[in-house]
């Protein structure tokens, strides 16, 4: 009997991760697809844009070292698989409209989204789950990168 229970338990967890995947609802796929094409992966994924995005799935959204240093000061991609952990939806709808963010983030970008797209991103990034490690932190200006930054110049006055 005991044999047949860890058999049973085991085949369990192949058959419930396939359902998990598919059983995706469109909105998760839609936030796949959302990641695609508005340019999450460029930033927020390690090696993604330079290896013309060939980065496995499981590697996406876990945030960069790189910086991208300005007369704003230099920030880092955060990784987004960590952050959206700590958020509800609604509070990702705040911060996606509201929230002061940094270059190179294309805040228009963001903020000319439906709610449905958000949420759509929202439930992707959650659904991928937590993984790799934080991004640095921001450093203000006249601070020198940590490690390789793209450095842009100040705007034309």
């Amino acid at each position: 009997m005991g044999i047949v229970l860890v058999v049973a338990a085991a085949l369990a967890v192949p058959q419930a991760w396939a359902a998990k995947r598919g059983g995706e609802s469109r909105s998760v796929e839609r936030g796949r697809y959302l990641t695609q094409i508005a340019g999450c992966n460029d930033c927020h994924t390690p090696g993604y844009l330079m290896s013309g995005g060939k980065v496995p799935e499981k590697q996406w959204l876990t945030g960069d070292a790189f910086g991208w240093n300005g007369p704003w000061g230099t920030t880092y991609a955060s990784n987004l698989r960590l952050y959206m952990q700590g958020l509800s939806e609604s509070d990702w709808l705040k911060v996606a409209r509201h929230r002061e963010l940094r270059p190179p983030m294309p805040v228009p970008t963001l903020r000319a989204m439906s709610d449905a797209d958000l949420l759509a991103l929202y439930r992707y990034i959650r659904f991928l789950g937590p993984a790799g490690e934080p991004a640095p932190a921001y450093q203000p200006p006249g601070e020198p990168p940590r490690g390789p930054a793209a450095v842009f110049p100040a705007p034309p006055k």
